[in-house]
């Protein structure tokens, strides 16, 4: 019996830690998403890295602070003192979606420092939950007060009026009327921490593909399909990638996986027409 020792690829370790789905390793399945950027990334020193901002917190905070005194200290050391922000000069940069180079230039995009902001909110007792609100990711805390939301590229706190406005853009996109739109609340439930990777992996697969990045495309989508199995259009997503790349295996396989669950998909009478295509170059 032959025993293999190897290390795992980057997909096996992710595949590895959403499998689990532990609290715990948002933050690590985060990190490793820049392994597809970056092959030679130490995982460990980047949780290490932040587990020696988290103890710098808990240092300014002092014993028996309230709530509401955890969340000032909190936003004061990671928007001032830290000075993490957007980065705004260079926003769809894919760098600004790989924590471990966040944390480098402390810079990046609602939802890696929200990830961040998160972590270190729990890791001072705050009940805090990260929020796919429309076109922005959002961060909220429970308080006694009662619930905060934030905008985590700043910190700014968001009123009710304020989330309103934010959500008039997609109502008008969706053609709604006012009476037509679900209670605000709804569109402030906190999300798992799945819904925040598949997040994260939908934006990096837009920017890949705007980019023309081919190779990184498919990298983010074979995370997405390792998160979210039944995901049927990411077969074929993964599968006219591959075609554009002349794997005629793979592409046939994905686009038979999507023509086989995709039902009365709109979209159908194209795949069948690309798997003709393919069979004929066989």
């Amino acid at each position: 019996m032959t025993l293999d020792f190897g290390l795992p690829t980057p997909l096996e370790y992710f595949e590895t830690l959403v499998r689990r789905d532990e609290p715990r390793l948002l933050l690590e399945a985060a990190i490793s998403l820049g392994q597809d950027a970056d092959p030679q990334l130490d995982i460990e020193d980047a949780l290490y890295q932040y587990e020696r901002t988290l103890k710098l917190l808990r240092d300014c905070v002092p014993w028996g602070a309230n709530g509401l005194q955890r969340l000032t200290i909190l936003n004061q050391f990671f928007y001032e003192d830290l000075g993490y922000a957007g980065n705004h000069n260079d926003f769809f940069h894919p760098d600004n979606s790989y924590l471990h180079r966040v944390m480098d230039t402390r810079r990046g995009i609602p939802i890696s420092l929200g990830v961040l902001w998160l972590e270190l909110a729990h890791g001072i007792g705050l009940t805090a939950h990260g929020v796919s609100f429309p076109g922005h990711f959002l961060v909220k805390v429970q308080l006694k007060e009662g619930i905060i939301v934030q905008d985590p590229l700043t910190g700014q706190g968001l009123s009710h009026a304020q989330l309103g406005e934010r959500l008039e853009p997609f109502k008008q996109a969706w053609g709604l009327e006012q009476e037509d739109m679900a209670p605000l609340a709804m569109y402030l439930q906190p999300a798992g921490h799945r819904g925040i990777l598949e997040r994260m992996l939908r934006n990096l697969k837009n920017i890949h593909q705007q980019q023309g990045d081919e190779a990184q495309t498919l990298a983010v989508m074979n995370r997405l399909i390792t998160l979210t199995p039944t995901a049927w259009g990411e077969y074929r997503d993964r599968g006219l990638v591959h075609m554009e790349r002349g794997e005629r295996r793979a592409a046939m396989q994905d686009l038979q996986t999507y023509a086989q669950h995709a039902g009365a998909a709109q979209d159908l009478d194209m795949v069948e027409e690309q798997l003709a295509q393919l069979r004929a170059s066989s």
